[in-house]
């Protein structure tokens, strides 16, 4: 279940777009999405984070829901504005932030430029056909996105385009997007990445991604060691005597929290690693196809220098 699950294109007669109104908030978020501590303190940590990490001057949560982060980087001194498309869901935004705070859809250009853009668990909602214009709406109105969408939550019913990391990383570098790979923004979720606008060269994209995935990968083997650790850990526990049961169990779970807590780094360690590998690769591809046009065009120069010649002469007889 995604942590902030609003959509943000507008549903029609035709569409069989979900209907994201009071039931889908109170029932299909997990925790009831609400005015209610969990999801207050949840974006109070992401709006923290924000002013710590990145420093924004401006920022429009894309896909704002009932407005939390808008209200809690207002609260922390950040210029900060919200769109969604889910007229319920803007009803609900709090009196002091509600002029920040607008029904909208992504598919539509945004009215002005930001200094960074956030969409927390907001395109695996938007159907394929309006996901491009989407994405070229969000890069038109800024140099940097903190995105987060889910890889691989096809169990809920309104997510309509869940996508590999890679791909939403291919779909960005089209519009001159490229991953921090130096930037952690696992605060958000431990999926979530930073894409900055960028104009580098070639073996300068490379590198930094063939580092990256050297790095992650070495993270992903150690958290898998450590997770097969506890897992060993607490098939012992469950051997022991009944006596020491009270012991046993405080100690299973805690060791049941850490699996849980290593599984989520995993799970975000290795999308990373797919989004890195995947823009190697294209960045290679793309190399190469620079590489054969560059040959077939030195081929060609002769053949342009004769004709250029004989042109001349021609002229000359004329």
């Amino acid at each position: 279940m995604s942590e902030q699950a609003t959509p943000t294109s507008p549903r029609s007669q035709e569409d069989q777009h979900p209907d994201y109104g009071r039931f889908y908030y109170r029932h299909d978020c997990g925790i009831p999405y609400e005015r209610n501590d969990h999801w207050l303190q949840f974006f109070g940590k992401i709006a923290d984070a924000i002013v710590r990490d990145l420093r924004p001057t401006t920022v429009l949560d894309a896909g704002c829901a009932m407005g939390f982060l808008v209200e809690a980087l207002r609260a922390r001194g950040v210029e900060a504005y919200g769109v969604d498309v889910s007229e319920y869901a803007i009803s609900q935004v709090d009196d002091s932030v509600r002029e920040y705070c607008s029904l909208g859809s992504l598919a539509e250009p945004l009215p002005r430029r930001y200094d960074l853009i956030v969409s927390i668990e907001v395109l695996e909602h938007i159907p394929p056909t309006e996901a491009p214009a989407a994405i070229a709406n969000l890069c038109a109105a800024t140099d940097r996105i903190l995105l987060s969408t889910t890889p691989d939550d096809y169990g809920e019913a309104t997510h309509l385009n869940v996508q590999a990391p890679e791909l939403w990383s291919e779909a960005l570098a089209r519009e001159g997007f490229l991953r921090d790979v130096d930037r952690d923004v696992s605060y958000a979720t431990p999926w979530a990445a930073l894409y900055n606008r960028r104009d580098e060269a070639l073996p300068e994209t490379v590198g930094r991604y063939d580092r990256a995935w050297v790095r992650h990968r070495r993270e992903a083997d150690q958290l898998r060691d450590s997770l097969l650790s506890a897992q060993t850990r607490m098939a012992e526990l469950e051997d022991q005597p009944e006596g020491t049961r009270p012991e046993l169990l405080a100690d299973l779970d805690r060791s049941r929290e850490e699996i849980l807590r290593l599984r989520d780094l995993l799970v975000g360690i290795e999308a990373e690693l797919g989004a890195a590998k995947g823009k190697v690769a294209e960045m290679k591809d793309r190399g190469k196809r620079l590489e054969n046009a560059k040959e077939r065009i030195e081929g060609q120069v002769p053949l342009f220098g004769k004709l250029f010649g004989l042109a001349l002469r021609l002229l000359r007889r004329g």
